[in-house]
């Protein structure tokens, strides 16, 4: 630490520095405390520091500082924060204490950066990062040690920019930055097998420069999106080392062009659009419109719309984080290997917990009620979530089961809806298990029936890739989706069979274009658990069986 200290010092990095005394590079005691300095001058004003004594914070400075970046972050990672803005001169990491100095060409650039990550934090690797102007106005780093790894990375940035630099495995042709090329990327996913939300396709994009704007929309019968950069560089990686990868395994294949568009015009941010600079955008009762030029380069009208229209914050049946099958290569700009949190996927905060074995598809769910739980019961509640194939309940523990999903994504996602819902009087806890798979009794053994195979069964709700049911995955909640409804029945009809099956009826509707739909309320979610696993697939007669699903509306 001395020999750092003397070679800052000797470099002429100020003496009294506000940032590496706080930091403990420099000997002394830290100059800040928690009060709130004024407006616009630090980023990230969640975790804004003033200066003691009320000294001003730091004026504008093309030097920034970086607080409480990851130990393991590369400098290219560091960079990446800053190219959207303009050119980075130069860069000083501190990883040992959580730290960097990012150098901008100009002050303007660096304004716009902070400017543009005060309401919006970026991330690396995950962590959140805060940025904030540094007191100093330039950094000297020649004679310093291990600066080799940050001027290397710089030269990469510098010769990507000029385009003197072909990528990995990249054709010759496509390996450098074209004069003109848009900033905007046309994103088609193939193999659509989970549904891909506006949030996730930030979160991947994300990792190779700052995404501006986001538009997604259906054409053809495929979900597209349109996605612009603050810098066409940050486009160009994003499409070399994006195109062809599938966000989850085996599906959601990315099919990745630059858009002729050179800017996205959003007017509402919702769950089909997103401007991330503006954030006074009103969210828009309908789905939101494109201007004329936008509309002609789609070769559609003026009106787009996403396959998701409603669905927001639902959450794609898919594991955490080991479901990705993004695998990025190492070049300047680029985080690594990609990982999708929990939040980023459903549009909800993480759920704790939510960790286990991965690739495991068996879940041991716990505190049952054994009078009256069965395994058609677990079947059908398990099966909002997933393909369950097996369940079993303990011989000699009847308030324990094992249930096997389809696989590990189904599973884990039935664990994050399901554990802590209240189901016969009980609150059932839901982990993976450590078996990999649910064994049938042999033949002659004795099971009175508590262990059955459903993988046959035509009541799988996920069967068809595709299908319908993976856009309307919600939690539990006390209002109901009732769907193939037959003409002859009625609101008093469904109203009696709720109410014959214990449940206490709070309000009903039937769909206003489509009778064959409605919604109930009834008096709890523990209600309506239990009214789930009754009445879906119940018999109403003319051929039609009642399809019952958790809604995300009320009544």
């Amino acid at each position: 630490m001395d020999g750092v200290v003397t070679d800052l010092i000797a470099v002429g990095l100020k003496r009294g520095s506000d940032e590496l005394l706080s930091s403990g590079v420099i000997n002394g005691s830290s100059t800040m405390n928690s009060s709130t300095p004024s407006t616009g001058v630090y980023a990230n004003g969640n975790d804004n520091k003033k200066f003691k004594g009320d000294r001003p914070p730091c004026s504008p400075s093309r030097v920034l500082h970086l607080r409480k970046i990851p130990c393991d972050v590369t400098e290219a990672e560091v960079i990446s924060l800053g190219l959207p803005f303009g050119k980075v001169t130069n860069l000083l990491m501190l990883k040992g204490k959580s730290q960097a100095f990012l150098e901008m060409a100009s002050e303007e650039a660096a304004v716009t950066m902070v400017n543009y990550y005060t309401p919006v934090t970026p991330h690396l690797r995950s962590q959140p990062v805060y940025i904030q102007y540094s007191n100093h106005r330039e950094l000297k780093t020649d004679n310093l040690p291990n600066q080799a790894r940050a001027q290397a990375a710089l030269q990469a940035v510098s010769a990507v920019q000029s385009g003197n630099l072909a990528l990995p495995g990249a054709p010759s042709s496509e390996g450098t930055v074209l004069p003109g090329q848009s900033p905007v990327l046309r994103i088609i996913i193939e193999n659509l097998f989970y549904p891909v939300t506006l949030e996730v396709l930030h979160q991947i994009f994300s990792k190779f420069g700052t995404v501006l704007k986001i538009i997604t929309f259906t054409k053809n019968n495929q979900f597209q999106a349109l996605l612009q950069y603050a810098d066409p560089v940050n486009a160009h990686y994003a499409k070399m080392a994006l195109d062809g990868q599938n966000i989850y395994n085996a599906c959601c294949t990315l099919r990745i062009d630059f858009s002729k568009l050179t800017s996205l015009n959003v007017k509402y941010n919702n769950d089909k659009s997103r401007d991330f600079t503006r954030l006074d955008l009103p969210t828009g009762d309908g789905q939101p419109s494109l201007e004329p030029p936008m509309a002609a380069a789609f070769g559609a009208p003026g009106i787009i719309s996403s396959p998701y229209a409603g669905a927001a914050g639902f959450a794609p049946a898919i594991g955490f984080p080991q479901a990705t099958g993004l695998s990025v290569p190492a070049v300047p700009g680029a985080l690594g290997p990609l990982t999708l949190t929990s939040s980023a996927v459903t549009g909800r905060m993480a759920i704790p917990g939510a960790s286990g074995i991965p690739g495991n598809s068996v879940l041991l769910v716990t505190n049952l009620n054994p009078d009256l739980i069965t395994p058609h019961g677990l079947f059908i509640l398990f099966g909002v979530y997933g393909d369950v194939h097996r369940v079993k309940i303990m011989f000699n523990k009847k308030e324990n089961a094992l249930v096997q999903m389809a696989d590990a994504s189904q599973a884990q996602l039935a664990m994050n809806h399901l554990s802590g819902q209240r189901l016969y009087g009980k609150v059932l806890r839901a982990t993976l298990s450590k078996h990999q798979a649910v064994q049938l009794p042999r033949e002659g053994q004795e099971d009175q029936g508590l262990t059955k195979d459903f993988s046959n069964s035509p009541l799988h709700r996920f069967k068809k890739p595709g299908s319908k049911n993976f856009q309307n995955i919600f939690p539990p909640s006390a209002t109901l989706h009732l769907s193939n409804i037959p003409p002859s029945v009625t609101m008093d009809d469904l109203k009696n069979l709720f109410t014959e099956a214990g449940c206490s009826v709070k309000a009903f509707k039937f769909f206003q274009k489509d009778r064959k739909m409605a919604l109930i309320q009834l008096a709890s979610v523990e209600e309506a658990i239990q009214a789930l696993i009754e009445l879906h697939n119940h018999d109403l007669g003319e051929n039609h069986h009642l399809r019952v699903s958790f809604s995300k509306s009320t009544i």
